[in-house]
């Protein structure tokens, strides 16, 4: 049965396709999972001006009614731009929609980028367990790129809010503070000690202000059976601010996926070794502890944001209560990891 988002896509594109005739959207299907952004793949068949037929493969990405958080889609849209056709791969942007009457909620649509998998269940078996740590290197690699990009050369320090390097990690743990004080059902001492350490020992100004991704961990990305990596996917969370916390982000121990190692993969030592080797950086140990005892507090603070939408009934979506359930907990036991109290 086809979907009633169909024709009103249909109707849209051919709005961004004045020199195409007969276009056309089937087979416009959910993906699950991503709480912040619904996700639908689909194919687009169009006659272009000489009457050829054509079709491509493509990525609805639409804001839902509310979300797990709150997210810019003109920033996540950018950011996929200023990366694509670099050594971050990343899939096409094609079209950005901020109004509501053609679907209702803002979106956009990219191409989409077939044939890989992105599920971390996957990676502990066959044939992929023999590739993990040639997909550690592809990850903190790329990374490294990520932090090594200049904001400017690829323009997006006109879309993403200027910090100063010394005003990195007050600007990120009183946003997410901030959400954890509207949000929270219930008290959380853990990670409210985790935040009173954080303000009495605060971390050197970064050393650049970089691009951070913001969720760039295991499950973001697109991987073969070989170990490549073929998209770096979800970049709603991206701003400018110390790369070290992209790479805390990577290190949580939530995705070690009860493995004990980096996102599951590799050692800790051999991560950051190829994060530094790729971002030509020094990830000075002080200020790397101080940015991953941060994404316990951050990462809280999302997984406290999901559960206070399903609680306020603006999602009911499966994925909205998921987190909260699963996360939460193994959330307070990260910060106490980190912070050697476990």
């Amino acid at each position: 049965m086809a979907s009633p988002l169909e024709p009103r896509l249909a109707a849209y594109i051919a709005g961004r396709m004045p020199d195409a005739a007969e276009v056309a959207v089937d087979g416009l299907t959910r993906i699950s999972g991503g709480a912040s952004r619904e996700t639908y793949r689909f194919r687009l068949s169009w006659r272009d001006g000489e009457g050829t037929a054509r079709e491509r493969k493509l990525i609805l990405r639409r804001d839902p009614p509310a979300s797990l958080i709150d997210t810019e889609r003109r920033i996540e849209f950018e950011a996929y731009r200023a990366f694509y056709g670099s050594a971050v791969p990343v899939p096409e942007m094609l079209w950005l929609e901020e109004a509501d009457a053609a679907l209702d909620h803002p979106f956009f649509v990219a191409e989409e980028i077939a044939g890989f998998q992105a599920s971390p269940g996957l990676l502990w078996a066959e044939p992929y367990v023999a590739t993990l740590e040639a997909l550690a290197q592809c990850k903190w690699t790329i990374l490294g790129e990520i932090a090594r990009a200049d904001p400017a050369a690829v323009g997006l320090d006109q879309v993403m809010e200027p910090v100063a390097p010394d005003a990195c990690w007050d600007r990120e743990l009183s946003y997410w503070e901030g959400v954890l004080d509207e949000d929270e059902a219930e008290p959380l001492p853990i990670i409210r000690a985790a935040i009173r350490w954080l303000r009495a020992n605060p971390p050197p100004p970064a050393r650049k202000v970089g691009v951070v991704h913001g969720d760039y961990r295991t499950g973001n990305f697109l991987y073969d059976e070989q170990g490549g990596i073929h998209g770096i996917l979800d970049w709603e969370m991206a701003h400018l601010g110390d790369p070290l916390e992209d790479l805390g982000w990577s290190l949580n121990p939530v995705w070690s996926f009860g493995r004990g190692l980096a996102g599951g993969l590799v050692p800790r030592d051999r991560a950051i070794a190829i994060w530094e080797a790729a971002s030509g950086m020094t990830a000075d140990p002080a200020a790397l502890h101080w940015w991953e005892l941060f994404n316990c507090v951050k990462g809280q603070a999302i997984w406290v944001s999901s559960a206070r939408a399903w609680i306020d009934g603006g999602n009911r979506e499966p994925i909205m209560a998921y987190p909260p359930w699963a996360l939460q907990n193994a959330q307070d036991r990260a910060a106490l990891k980190v912070m050697g109290r476990l």
